[in-house]
């Protein structure tokens, strides 16, 4: 017994520091899923909305950075060039040719948002027709998931340009993820650890503040953007592909058949000089331009979109806007989504945007246009209000001028409608913008004058 009792002794006493090693043996808590790491979150409307960074992305790419893209929409309503199908199918199959297009830059990692493909100019009917708040919530989730450092997305304004709706709404939601993926308090449900094994509910996602976001301008004119961030060159050629980043651009572009089945086509027929020559003239090879929104690292206005940036978290910063401006007691102003941007300048710290002055918008001729305002009565009793208008030749007014009262303390919406003159088909030459202007008075004085600068086309999305 002695014998046996030793020899467990020296067993114990040999294994004892492997046995010790392994009951403290620590094991790691699982972190975030570096799979799904973006260095840049590109935020666009529709399926094919992405080739107007595509060029830039490509030159991203070849330092390396890890890019993620994210559509609001799954462009639904828009038209079929290659097949029949539409709506839900159609927006099916765009999303199946976005993946395609940014599957030969090599990006996978590329989400859709609930929201619906909206036909108009005007942001609020695309933030409204989405469900705002839902969208806002994926987007913030996406945000927090991928851990962007770089946000890149549409600038949103009123421009005479595309104007769509939906592409200023992506810039919205974009704007306003950048600002609530590192707020604690902003969807905690995110945020929140499980509570079983197989939660359905909370997402255990942590705060995430990306360090910038920029945008890319959808505006006709170009001269009021410059200097305002930085500009990159289409004519680079990459490194890895040894063609042009503006070249790739198109060539990414080609998976998109259904809006430009015709010039895809023939482009099909064509050698590779006269593809290089396309890229060239029709404007693939262009600089790419982009408008700094925020930068919560420094670095310079027009230094890279990365200057400034290094590996990490930083702290959410809340965004600090500028107090409303002080109204006259009596006042008029234009309402709608030019209002709107305005206090979405003031209250997100954006004031540096540019924004057209006066304000403008590109109607397609004989269409009825909308001048929506704000009349303000600060004052202690009813007033009468005297709005009149003055049109340029041949526009037609159908209502919405006289008097009307407004009582005391209160603000009223009221509206101008304007019937717009054709545009003949014959004409080729882009019409100079037409300026409209509402004025309103109150016991003899001026209380307030509304100019709109409205350029008329054969073709345009509605109001």
């Amino acid at each position: 017994m002695k014998k046996r009792g030793a020899a467990f002794l020296f067993v114990i006493l040999v294994f004892w520091p492997t046995l010790a090693s392994t009951a403290q043996e620590l094991k790691p808590l699982p972190l975030a899923d570096e799979r799904y790491k973006a260095d840049i979150l590109v935020v666009v409307a529709h399926p094919d909305d992405e080739a107007g960074a595509t060029s830039y992305l490509a030159r991203a790419l070849d330092e390396g950075k890890r890019v993620a893209v994210v559509f609001t929409t799954r462009g639904s309503n828009g038209a079929n060039s290659a097949g029949e199908e539409q709506a839900a199918a159609l927006g099916d199959i765009r999303e199946i040719e976005a993946r395609r297009a940014l599957a030969t830059f090599g990006i996978a990692d590329v989400w859709f948002l609930s929201g619906k493909d909206t036909p108009s100019q005007n942001v609020l009917q695309s933030l409204a027709n989405w469900g705002h708040g839902a969208c806002l919530e994926q987007l913030v989730r996406i945000v927090r998931l991928t851990r962007a450092e770089v946000i890149l997305t549409v600038l949103p304004g009123t421009f005479i340009g595309e104007d769509h709706g939906d592409h200023q709404a992506a810039g919205v939601l974009a704007t306003e993820a950048f600002e609530l993926a590192g707020d604690p308090t902003a969807f905690p449900e995110q945020l929140s650890g499980p509570t079983k094994r197989l939660e359905s509910f909370l997402g255990n996602l942590r705060p995430w503040q990306p360090k910038k976001i920029y945008y890319s301008p959808d505006a006709d004119r170009e001269d009021i953007f410059r200097g305002l961030g930085p500009t990159y060159s289409g004519k680079d050629v990459s490194r890895t592909t040894h063609k042009s980043y503006g070249r790739m651009a198109l060539e990414g572009f080609r998976t998109h058949e259904t809006q430009a089945k015709s010039y895809l086509d023939r482009i099909a027929g064509m050698d590779d000089a006269q593809v290089q020559k396309l890229a060239e003239s029709d404007g693939w090879e262009s600089a790419q331009q982009f408008v700094r929104g925020k930068s919560l690292v420094g670095g310079s206005v027009t230094g890279d979109l990365f200057e400034g940036i290094t590996v990490g978290a930083i702290p959410f910063v809340r965004p600090e806007g500028s107090p409303e401006p002080a109204h006259p007691e009596l006042s008029l102003e234009l309402d709608g989504p030019w209002s709107y941007y305005a206090d979405f300048r003031r209250l997100h710290g954006l004031a540096h945007l540019p924004h057209p002055e006066p304000p403008e918008i590109a109607l397609q001729g004989h269409t009825t246009m909308v001048i929506p305002l704000w009349v303000r009565n600060g004052t202690g009793k009813t007033q009468e209000i005297s709005l009149s208008a003055a049109l340029p030749a041949g526009w037609t007014l159908q209502s919405g001028t006289g008097k009307f009262t407004v009582a005391a303390k209160q603000v009223a919406a009221a509206r101008i409608e304007i019937l717009l003159p054709a545009v003949p088909e014959t004409e080729t030459k882009k019409a100079e913008p037409q300026e409209v202007s509402v004025h309103a008075e109150a016991n003899g004085q001026t209380v307030g004058d509304v100019k709109l600068r409205v350029e008329l086309r054969k073709r345009a999305l509605p109001q």
